[in-house]
């Protein structure tokens, strides 16, 4: 879910992108988990039931992240997708409640369906939604197929992913959270997997969602803030790891506090009814030291037409015709805008030893 920075991030710092091909030639590090839960809500039938294929497996993650990469390598954009790993143990209190909610969802989705109330019950099945481990070893099998790497990290994908950035692999990274600057992100892109007309949950209406571009830099200096004062104001609001915050204290006044007292231990000292599942500095120190594998290099490879065929195709019941068409665009995207920047590349080192 991550936390809700959005009240507190100046206008002037939330750049909205018209066009994507502004983005051409960068990499950027998806969220992976983020990006395939965005593709489970948003692509459902009319009766809110996700895509399924012939032996009921939901296939909606495996619809979204197929043709939502095509899309944005045909801008230019090289994606690399990021998978979570372990979630740190101060998550697994968070982690358990959610369980809890989703199945609790899942059974008012089946008492409204029961009932004929069919809008009812596509909103709770949208908060049903459940990422299976055998679901999200189909979307790695799919990028394999597709060319596109991705990464495992050793604990948050956020965090992996910002690292990443920081290190120079990629350009930004791409998630709806803000916990990416949390983890120290120099860049984020959000609504990058979700840009388009998009239909507001339980209701008739359609918007139009840009994507956005959020530089940490720019942000801690209209903030006049710095990173550590940033996750500071996260904790007191609530992170994934302590979900509550403190009572009565939203991102507002959260800054205000700490511009006013300038750490979180000091005005822990002014708010002694202040309770936390973990000690509030170690939240700090995880955003700032997050568990991270050490990535080298990421190789875009031609895509496999035969392995998204066996995966799509054979596998889940997707249209043939559909699915080669989209082939056809992914291999033409591979060769104007992979393959062809990575000559070009090659040929910049070479003139360069020559000289």
């Amino acid at each position: 879910m991550g936390v809700n920075l959005r009240d507190i991030i100046p206008s002037t710092c939330r750049i909205e992108i018209e066009d994507l091909r502004i983005l051409a030639r960068k990499i950027i590090a998806l969220d992976a988990y983020n990006a395939l839960y965005q593709f489970l809500a948003a692509i459902r039938q009319p009766d809110g039931t996700p895509l399924m294929d012939s032996k009921g497996r939901v296939t909606s993650h495996l619809s979204g992240l197929f043709y939502r990469t095509i899309n944005l390598l045909e801008n230019g954009i090289k994606p690399v997708y990021v998978f979570d790993g372990k979630p740190p143990e101060m998550k697994q209190q968070e982690l358990e409640k959610r369980r809890m909610r989703k199945e609790k969802a899942a059974e008012m989705a089946a008492k409204a369906y029961s009932e004929g109330m069919v809008r009812e019950a596509a909103k709770y099945t949208v908060q049903a939604i459940h990422l299976s481990d055998s679901m999200v070893k189909d979307a790695m099998r799919l990028l394999d197929a597709m060319g596109i790497p991705y990464v495992q990290a050793l604990g948050e994908g956020e965090a992996q992913a910002a690292y990443m950035t920081k290190k120079g692999l990629s350009w930004a990274t791409g998630s709806q959270d803000y916990d990416s600057l949390l983890f120290g992100a120099p860049r984020l892109v959000r609504n990058l997997t979700v840009s388009g007309k998009r239909k507001l949950p339980g209701k008739d209406v359609y918007v139009d969602i840009k994507p956005e571009l959020i530089e940490l830099d720019k942000l801690l200096k209209a903030l006049g803030i710095t990173l550590e004062q940033l996750i500071d104001i996260a904790i007191l609001i609530g992170t994934d790891y302590n979900p509550d915050g403190v009572e009565g204290v939203g991102p507002k006044t959260a800054l205000q506090l700490v511009k006013t007292h300038g750490s979180l231990d000091k005005i822990l000292r002014i708010i002694p009814s202040a309770k936390f599942p973990e000690d509030p500095l170690k939240i700090r120190e995880y955003f700032l030291n997050p568990p991270v594998a050490d990535i080298d290099k990421l190789e875009w490879r031609e895509p496999d037409k035969t392995a998204v065929i066996e995966i799509l195709v054979k596998e889940h019941d997707f249209s043939i015709d559909r699915v080669e068409n989209a082939l056809k665009r992914l291999e033409k995207a591979y060769r104007e805008y992979i393959k062809a920047s990575t000559k070009s590349l090659d040929q910049w080192f070479s003139f360069s030893t020559k000289r």
